[in-house]
């Protein structure tokens, strides 16, 4: 567990600021600031050294040339991790604003910097010490975003982002958007996280060990993304979409470039196949608000992947659907034997004049 003391502490802010300091002003206020004052104030709890070791993970996550170019860094309290993007040409669409798939990308960047900033994570798979000894990784079981306003191209976008325990299993991470010119929140988003063993391929119960490596680094109480009044959509139960399907795409495939580290489709991936099957009447005149995702087992790259999708209510090209009831039912299985890889759903706003 990454614990430490005062003297550990000023060492390692001694070596933050002095690689900070040799850098762009800009990124100057970007360094971890983690004071004794701070650890002696009333309802914080002390970050303790237990060996050498620990502060050498730190500073290995902080010190690099990475690091110190971030726009990111944990907050006051060191139980949250903000980030600022600024949104480039190739992540945008035809009409300027950023894709969900760069929001999902974006949320799944921070998150891995949140934890290489405490000094997990340096092999990128946002893993713990006891989980790397282990062979151990996360993957995604849910994940649930929703879209306010989408950023457009040059907009700069600051993620906030955190975690915290989600029963025996697993782990639950959340974000919240912003744009930094206006200080307006712009969507959120929560997941789900569950542990598998990267050699047998099967989900792990989460171990004391790992649990106490990074939940010091989790907020104490519980904290949503959503307010409580909202918080119910993330948590709605998917059916599953029953043949036949008012609309399909039949026979997508994994590109090499859609693998990732852990070699098997990244989850964003996913989010692309889904939507493939979304009607482009729906496409040209709708955007996505909502989407909720249940990861249901692992895609390989020799696999061939169908897209299914069919409207909760009436016909999506009909114009029997009302304003807000653009809403899809998904599912993305294998071609071969129909085996479940995804289930979810969307909801679709009209989209605004700009």
């Amino acid at each position: 567990m990454l614990k430490l003391s005062c003297n550990a502490t000023d060492k390692l802010q001694s070596f933050i600021s002095s690689h900070y300091h040799q850098s762009n002003p800009v990124h100057r206020t970007n360094a971890l600031t983690v004071s004794c004052s701070l650890m002696r104030k009333p309802g914080l709890n002390p970050l303790r050294a237990t060996d050498q070791e620990s502060v050498v993970r730190a500073e290995q996550g902080l010190g690099t040339l990475a690091g110190r170019l971030r726009l990111g860094s944990l907050t006051e309290d060191g139980l949250s991790y903000k980030e600022k993007f600024i949104v480039r040409s190739h992540e945008v669409q035809s009409n300027k604003t950023a894709t969900v798939q760069t929001i999902a990308n974006l949320l799944q960047e921070v998150g891995c910097n949140h934890f290489q900033s405490v000094g997990f994570s340096t092999d990128g798979f946002a893993t713990t010490p006891t989980m790397r000894k282990l062979n151990l990784i996360w993957v995604t079981s849910r994940m649930h975003i929703e879209i306010y306003k989408y950023p457009t191209w040059g907009d700069v976008v600051e993620i906030e982002t955190w975690c915290q325990s989600e029963g025996r299993i697993g782990t639950r991470r959340d974000w919240i958007l912003k744009d930094v010119a206006t200080g307006e929140v712009t969507g959120r988003a929560t997941s789900k996280w569950v542990m598998m063993n990267q050699d047998t391929r099967r989900l792990q119960k989460v171990s004391d060990d790992v649990r106490d490596e990074h939940l010091v680094f989790c907020p104490k109480q519980p904290r949503l993304a959503f307010p409580e009044e909202e918080n119910y959509r993330s948590l709605k139960k998917i059916p599953k979409l029953e043949d036949p399907a008012q609309y399909s795409i039949i026979g997508l495939k994994p590109r090499r470039a859609d693998l990732d580290m852990n070699h098997h489709v990244n989850n964003v991936t996913y989010i692309g196949w889904l939507l493939e099957s979304i009607p482009q009447e729906i496409v040209d005149k709708h955007e996505l608000q909502v989407i909720t995702l249940d990861y249901r087992r692992e895609c390989q790259q020799d696999d061939v992947v169908d897209s299914l999708t069919t409207s909760k209510s009436g016909s999506a090209t009909s114009g029997t659907q009302s304003h807000n009831d653009s809403q899809f039912l998904h599912l993305l299985r294998l071609s071969g034997d129909g085996q479940e890889i995804n289930r979810g759903t969307t909801l679709w706003r009209k989209k605004p004049c700009r």
